[in-house]
């Protein structure tokens, strides 16, 4: 069977949605950013990319019809460099290198740019609620249209998951990005980008408008503590998720470029890492959170392998109370779990996490001197997913 590599990875910096930087570019224009730049990474000429795919959680709007086609073209590839758009919601970006993956290790070649988009601040406010919900559904499982923050409650209040303890999660996020953005840890995946932000008040009405080049993620919060956090409101009443201990909505784009590794061993192409595979598993929706603990045990058992046997674990903070429980029920030495920081300080865009995770999970693997690295993440309506990287030195 052949091996898929990843090549390249390049993310734009993440914008906090609605007010940040990032809350006028286009979705193509957004994903463009990245995919040009990691094809000049990986020293492809553009003519011999395959096929572009994206995920998006939010498929419409600013980041709708096929965003993965529109984006190619205004990243410059030819006009043969196909697209298609996908959405497992929080996964996408993940799923997207996988199916890119897999088509390599069938045999069937090429190169393919994967990953994901999102930009919440250009969807959401103007989303099509028309017949959003299923008439079935809303009689017989009306979960899967549950609000994901309720989810994060739930997971709390079952699982016995004190806010005191999501707190400290929170900070310990805060602190690790905070000390990585000092270090320049994330400086080798992010392209900085220059965009016209608009400018908004309190109400988001837009007063005016201002050029400016963003380098780094600014949702993080460096220096947050336990007192500060305490002060919040929880989102509802009686629970225990706030502002604080949950991801943040935000805006970014990420990829990576994957094609076979004997080619790129050929051609001389520095490897990132080997996909070794994924697996998704389904939960009930209402505690969507708990989703990798699932999805791990049977990625592993098909793989061989037992969590000790990772180095490195990329475990998506949706909410602290399920990073915690999945991290804990799973027995993951916390050592091991988001030695940088996760969705909770960095950002979440969430089509595009998935990918921005698997970029990261390599580059500091290769940092950390770690053999391997699993990408792991919940995901809205009741899923899990789990990706399995052998990292090259």
């Amino acid at each position: 069977m052949k091996e898929a590599a990843i090549v390249a990875t390049a993310r734009t910096p993440i914008g906090k949605a609605h007010r940040g930087a990032l809350n006028n570019i286009h979705g193509a224009t957004l994903a463009a950013h990245s995919i040009r730049a990691a094809v000049a990474r990986a020293g492809i000429d553009p003519g011999e990319i395959e096929d572009v795919l994206l995920g998006s959680a939010r498929c419409e709007g600013a980041v709708g019809s096929n965003i993965a086609r529109q984006a190619a073209l205004r990243a410059g590839l030819p006009i043969s460099v196909c697209g298609v758009t996908l959405d497992r919601k929080c996964s996408s970006g993940l799923q997207t290198i996988a199916f890119a993956a897999q088509r390599i290790r069938s045999g069937e070649g090429g190169i393919y740019v994967a990953g994901g988009v999102e930009t919440v601040s250009l969807v959401d406010p103007h989303r099509n609620s028309f017949r959003n919900k299923d008439e079935w559904l809303l009689e017989h499982k009306p979960e899967i249209y549950m609000a994901m923050n309720k989810t994060g409650d739930n997971v709390a209040q079952r699982y016995g998951i004190s806010r005191e303890v999501q707190d400290e999660f929170s900070v310990l996020s805060q602190a690790r990005t905070a000390a990585a953005q000092d270090n320049g840890w994330f400086d080798e995946e992010i392209v900085p980008i220059t965009v016209v932000k608009n400018v908004v008040d309190k109400a988001l009405a837009v007063t005016g408008q201002e050029e400016l080049t963003l380098s780094k993620d600014e949702c993080n919060r460096p220096g947050t503590q336990m007192a500060g956090l305490a002060k919040l409101k929880p989102l509802f009443e009686g629970g225990s998720v706030t502002a604080g201990n949950c991801s943040q909505l935000s805006d970014g784009s990420s990829v990576c470029v994957i094609m076979d590794a004997d080619e790129a061993a050929r051609r001389g192409i520095p490897i990132l890492g080997l996909y070794k595979g994924m697996q998704v598993a389904g939960c009930e929706p209402d505690e969507m959170g708990i989703g990798p603990v699932f999805a791990v045990p049977k990625l592993l058992g098909r793989l061989g392998l037992s969590v000790s046997d990772i180095d490195l674990w990329e475990l998506n903070e949706a909410y602290a109370s399920q990073a915690l429980y999945c991290r804990d029920k799973l027995g993951i030495n916390p050592a091991r779990v988001n030695v940088d920081g996760g969705a909770i300080s960095i950002g979440h865009p969430f089509g595009m996490t998935g990918s921005r995770m698997t970029g990261h999970a390599l580059l500091a693997g290769r940092r950390l001197g770690a053999k391997n690295a699993m990408v792991t993440m919940c995901i809205g309506g009741g899923m899990g997913a789990a990706a399995l990287f052998e990292i090259t030195a």
